[in-house]
């Protein structure tokens, strides 16, 4: 009876799954004839089949939520490829000062609509949190469906993404502390071990690389795929444990690998980047409540729009700072707009602590909105810009003379 029971619910989840994956497959197919990132449409999987949703199913959200985790990491994984340590070291030190116009212009209109709202301090500072932080999954996979991996301000975008992310590993432990009301001294102590933890990291990345890639590569595809791919996740659950984003573990580790064995991963890992990335959206919008969304969409849309205006004003200000055309500083700030996983992560930290519990509907809300505007901004955006500037030097433009 165990055995037939057992049989029974493996033949339900892998015909869900199943069903789920094809519905990927057709939406990716249609989205790509389209000229559209599939992301949206992801995201529209997980609400009709999630909680509330009109096609409610009862997967296993556990194997989903791993697949997902495991998709966000190899997404920075391969992105870092792109670039070497010297690359980012640089990057990250001339976008400094985009760093503090990032936090200043982003987690402002967080902290203020948390007051706004009522929820008190801790709760517009968690508010804070949720605003500032753009998503590194949904950007590094629009960046990868719009071939735009090679433009010139990718670098500006990554170097704000791997700022926040770095950021993150001393939010993090201070809004920890901010809800349990640990001491000081143990709230210091957790940001000094994650900020030299990625101190470690980095060194190790830009020193290192080379011989690191030596050791690696294997002439042999299986070798080599287990290798890195094992690699990737070690250090993600180690950068992670102590209180750094597996993100930023996984694009140093990115970084990291180079030559050669960089060149023979990229093809190994995509397959499985595109899999487990895609799970990464259907699960997000699984997790969302659609019965809880109405109290706060319109405040959550408010809040959006606002916060989509600054992001773009950051990508403008570190690309132009960059040398960086008019078209190209737009880009950067129309791929920054989205918001994704550590706004989610944010949001459920807050209402685990005790933070008002308002903060679980109104993130995904918000986030879920900026999830679907942000993509479809990044793909169009670029045209209307292409457009407007052109209309401006027509009109600019001296007209002929008539005889």
């Amino acid at each position: 009876m165990v055995l037939a029971a057992s049989g029974g619910d493996a033949a339900r989840l892998f015909i869900e799954l199943g069903a789920v994956i094809l519905a990927m497959a057709v939406i990716a197919r249609l989205a790509g004839r389209m000229g559209l990132s599939p992301i949206p449409f992801y995201l529209l999987i997980g609400l009709l089949l999630g909680t509330g949703g009109p096609l409610e199913i009862s997967i296993s959200t556990e194997f989903i939520r791993s697949g997902s985790q495991i998709g966000v990491v190899l997404l920075l994984f391969l992105l870092g490829l792109e670039y070497s340590g010297d690359e980012l070291v640089d990057s990250l030190r001339r976008s400094a000062p985009t760093g503090v116009v990032d936090v200043v212009l982003n987690a402002t209109p967080g902290v203020l609509a948390g007051f706004l709202l009522g929820w008190g301090g801790t709760g517009a500072i968690f508010l804070g949190g949720i605003t500032y932080i753009s998503s590194s999954g949904i950007i590094a996979k629009l960046l990868s469906d719009l071939d735009r991996t090679g433009n010139r301000e990718t670098p500006t975008i990554l170097a704000v993404l791997v700022m926040e992310d770095l950021a993150m590993a001393v939010y993090l432990p201070i809004t920890a502390g901010l809800l349990v009301g640990g001491s000081a001294l143990s709230t210091t102590g957790s940001v000094l071990v994650a900020v030299v933890a990625v101190g470690v990291v980095l060194v190790l990345a830009v020193r290192f690389g080379e011989p690191i890639s030596k050791v690696i590569f294997s002439a042999s595809d299986e070798v080599l795929l287990f290798t890195i791919l094992g690699i990737t996740l070690l250090v993600s659950g180690i950068a992670e444990n102590l209180q750094v984003s597996s993100a930023v573990g996984a694009f140093l580790v990115g970084i990291a690998i180079s030559g050669t064995a960089a060149d023979a991963a990229r093809p190994l890992l995509m397959p499985l980047r595109d899999l487990f990335a895609g799970a990464f959206f259907v699960f997000f919008a699984l997790e969302i409540d659609s019965s809880a969304l109405g109290g706060v969409l319109a405040s959550a849309f408010t809040l959006a729009l606002v916060t989509s205006g600054t992001k773009i004003l950051t990508g403008v200000f570190g690309a132009r700072r960059a040398g960086i055309a008019v078209p190209g500083q737009f880009r950067a700030g129309f791929a920054l707009i989205a918001r994704g996983e550590f706004s989610i992560v944010i949001a459920g930290l807050a209402v685990a602590g005790g933070a008002d519990p308002r903060i679980g509907p109104f993130a995904a809300a918000y986030v879920l909105v900026l999830a679907v505007l942000g993509p479809l901004i990044t793909r169009f955006g670029d045209g209307v810009v292409l457009a407007v500037r052109y209309r401006r030097v027509a009109s600019a433009a001296p007209s002929p003379a008539i005889d």
